[in-house]
């Protein structure tokens, strides 16, 4: 796992490229503390930057930027390319020799020998990566299906940039810093900024399964290499539970085995939920001695999962590490959040993550972690209120607006939602007040102007004629959506932040493409969800240690934010500080915030965003 960074000047040439390409490197030396390198091409119009975190082929063979031995091509990659091995065994047989044990030399041969695009639809793994052509005089920047690593894109006068975060993007003194309001609304509806935008208006990100080719010329082009859309459905003769299974449980156990390939030490995070649990007795099944789990736990009432997390180490005779944090511990960080989410990031369980991240680095340098499976398998329990909701849906309007109108007079915040969905006649909007933070009802209070968001990703992945049913619309949407921009940034973010590489073993593509395809009986069956899931948990951990309903991995927000978090709330959204910003409407702010801290109304989620957004502003632009 590393940082990447770059340029490309579209100008007569770079002269401060080696002080840039370093200046941009340092900035994430958080995602590689083990080596740095730059590379510039002979006539300083491409530069590429790289920060290392050694994971395979720790010698300085596995150095980067990497150039081939015919100086065609030169890379700076972030991630892994699990199935090197495969891949290179192959490579071998056509009479490539290799160097190294690195899986980065073996990308560019098998660039070399299949070109990039076949190439890159051979790989399984998690990755990010910038290639320059010298043949081609063109630049690419590749992403991974998932979106698991990031990838930012910037212009600059002069200049074209790319970075794995965007501080690597603003360590360029002419980029440009100007809020783009259109993301910031996105922000407020979502909780982050969804792709492609960024918050910045001159920087975008990347699309996972996309390729960016950038010209002589500074031209940019852009392909999808792969689209989980293109996989959803059932194809091919009705198979039976059993052989669903059995395929279901080879997977895992293929994708386990990858995601164990490292030559440094290597762990998991265990929360003794169904996912988490499932990739650690799936790691204790392959290894050839005991496994390390971390967890964290919280003297907070409600909040505390290391009970469960202890029972399932207990049982697979993990070697176990935990940690019991305060409130303090938690609230420490809270004005750090910015300082590793490099634009506004309003999901809470940021700090759990970041303090389990911090924890399990004293101990390994590589942490698996389950993410992924609700979204695959139908976890959720909104996706419970889909099932019911469309049901209330489908009553005739003139039943469903009166008992919105009856909802919406109960104080509690799910109820409240629940009344807010019942007014929209559109199933995408519908969704959207399962999931979204601000409803287009109170965008106009807060900014002084609302973008048609229509054309969001969310939308157009949701009304794709593809998805033949409102589970398969919101888990789909959620694939391409939340899962990318909330979770995966998150669990990226957090831990990077403390130099540890997350692997997400459930996220291999082929596991995604294979639940894609699933029939909805095999996800959802009477009141189970994930059932496939389970059933293959199940032959690995008593029902009864894994069994239980669904916590998520919260913090008590509501309570912080009236009590422990008052003063800094008042302070950063006190109106004329608000006005002076000049991002939001005062009168807005204000009402949101009284109505959390009177007890009138639970809006811990939009009050949150607020101050993220608040610290984030003062971090970043002063």
């Amino acid at each position: 796992m590393c940082g990447i960074a770059g340029f490309a000047s579209t100008g007569s040439g770079q002269t401060n490229g080696r002080e840039l390409l370093a200046a941009m490197g340092d900035s994430m030396a958080h995602r590689g503390p083990d080596g740095r390198g730059t590379w510039l091409s002979p006539d300083g119009r491409i530069g590429l930057s790289h920060r290392r975190l050694a994971i395979l082929d720790l010698t300085p063979a596995g150095a980067q930027p990497m150039e081939t031995e015919d100086g065609r091509f030169v890379i700076s990659f972030n991630g892994e390319v699990f199935n090197f091995r495969e891949i290179r065994g192959e490579l071998k047989g056509l009479g490539h020799a290799f160097r190294s044990d690195s899986d980065t030399e073996v990308i560019l041969a098998a660039i070399r020998e299949w070109g990039l695009d076949a190439a890159v639809s051979r790989f399984i793994g998690m990755f990010a990566f910038a290639l320059w052509d010298a043949r081609e005089n063109t630049l690419s920047l590749v992403r991974d299906r998932l979106g698991i690593k990031p990838l930012y894109l910037a212009r600059a006068p002069g200049l074209t940039l790319f970075a794995s975060e965007l501080k690597g993007i603003m360590a360029c003194p002419s980029f440009s810093r100007e809020v783009d309001r259109d993301a910031l609304q996105y922000y407020l509806e979502f909780q982050y900024v969804p792709a492609p935008f960024s918050i910045f208006r001159d920087a975008r990100k990347v699309q996972p399964g996309h390729i960016v080719t950038i010209g002589a010329d500074g031209s940019q082009s852009e392909r999808c290499y792969w689209n989980l859309l293109d996989h959803w459905g059932e194809t091919g003769k009705p198979r039976s539970e059993g052989e669903y299974l059995e395929e279901l449980k080879a997977l895992l156990a293929s994708s386990i085995r990858y995601r164990m390939i490292s030559d440094v030490p290597l762990g998991a995070f265990l929360s003794g939920g169904i996912d988490s649990s499932l990739v650690a007795a799936l790691m204790r099944k392959e290894a050839a001695g005991p496994v390390k789990t971390f967890s964290i736990g919280f003297t907070e009432r409600g909040y505390d999962e290391s009970p469960h997390a202890r029972a399932v180490a207990r049982h697979l005779g993990t070697i176990h590490h935990e940690k019991i944090c305060t409130a303090h511990d938690a609230l420490s960080l809270i004005r750090k959040i910015p300082d590793h989410y490099d634009e506004p990031f309003a999901d809470s369980s940021a700090i759990p993550t970041m303090l389990v991240s911090s924890f399990t680095r004293e101990h390994v340098t590589v942490s698996l972690s389950g993410d992924g499976g609700d979204e695959l398998f139908c976890g959720y329990p909104r996706y419970d209120w889909v099932r019911q909701g469309i049901r209330a849906h489908r009553l005739p309007a003139l039943l469903r607006k009166p008992l919105a109108a009856l909802l919406s007079r109960v104080p509690a915040h799910r109820v409240r939602k629940a009344a807010a969905s019942l007014r929209e006649a559109d199933l995408a909007r519908f969704y959207f007040h399962a999931v979204g933070i601000f409803g287009h009802d109170l965008l106009p209070g807060l900014l002084p102007r609302v973008a048609d968001d229509s054309g969001l990703g969310y939308y157009t992945t949701f009304r794709d004629p593809r998805l033949l049913n409102p589970l398969d619309r919101a888990m789909a949407t959620d694939i391409r959506t939340y899962l990318v921009d909330d979770i995966l940034t998150k669990v990226d973010r957090a831990s990077m932040a403390s130099s540890l590489e997350a692997r997400v073993p459930l996220l291999d593509h082929r596991i995604v493409e294979f639940a894609a395809r699933l029939p909805i009986s095999m996800k959802v069956r009477g009141g189970s969800t994930k059932y496939l899931l389970r059933r293959a948990l199940h032959e690995l951990v008593p029902k009864a240690l894994v069994e239980r309903p669904k916590m998520g991995f919260g913090i008590p927000v509501d309570r912080w934010l009236r009590e422990e978090l008052r003063p800094v709330v008042e302070e950063y959204l006190a109106p004329e500080r608000v006005r002076r910003e000049g991002f939001l409407k005062p009168e807005g702010v204000s009402r949101v915030v009284a109505e959390h801290l009177s007890g009138a109304r639970n809006n811990m989620y939009r009050l949150w965003a607020l101050l993220m957004f608040s610290l984030w502003r003062e971090r970043y632009l002063g």
